[in-house]
């Protein structure tokens, strides 16, 4: 695993969301995107992570920044997790996990003795020129959002 740094440019990438419907990152060129990878929705802390950002959605907007969760569930998946928690910003699907490697987020992990191949919890902020502006890797999930706002607020 070798996870982008701040400056390096953000992999190019194009996914469908939770409708079914392809997102690109050019789609958002000109704002700050936080770009940020989960294991598997519906979880409890994945849920506890995605409310902390839809609850705070307003103080992040007025910071110009746009929110992208990225797992690989599938988009119905991801629909009946949009639904079920309210979410107000985009999940996309990234099922082959290509963009997870693209981040260099992808790779061995261990949980209740067993080591298998996935999702490093891990968020990139995206400046305006498709450069990664800062990587958040250190949080849990309880206070993902607080981390974000806390650099955003320096």
């Amino acid at each position: 695993m070798n996870p982008l740094k701040a400056g390096d440019n953000a992999p190019m990438f194009s996914l469908p969301d939770q409708d079914g419907e392809q997102v690109n990152l050019t789609d958002f060129r000109g704002e700050r995107v936080l770009v940020y990878f989960y294991p598997k929705a519906m979880t409890p802390g994945c849920t506890v992570q995605a409310c902390g950002l839809r609850d705070n959605m307003a103080t992040l907007n007025n910071a110009g920044v746009q929110v992208v969760g990225i797992s690989t569930d599938k988009p119905e998946k991801l629909s009946r997790f949009a639904e079920k928690e309210l979410l107000n910003f985009t999940l996309l699907s990234d099922e082959d996990h290509q963009v997870c490697e693209q981040f260099g987020i992808w790779g061995e992990k261990k949980f209740m003795g067993k080591t298998y191949d996935g999702i490093h919890r891990t968020s990139f902020l995206i400046g305006t020129d498709g450069k990664i502006e800062k990587v958040f890797d250190d949080f849990k999930t309880s206070n993902h959002h607080e981390v974000i706002l806390s650099y955003l607020n320096a």
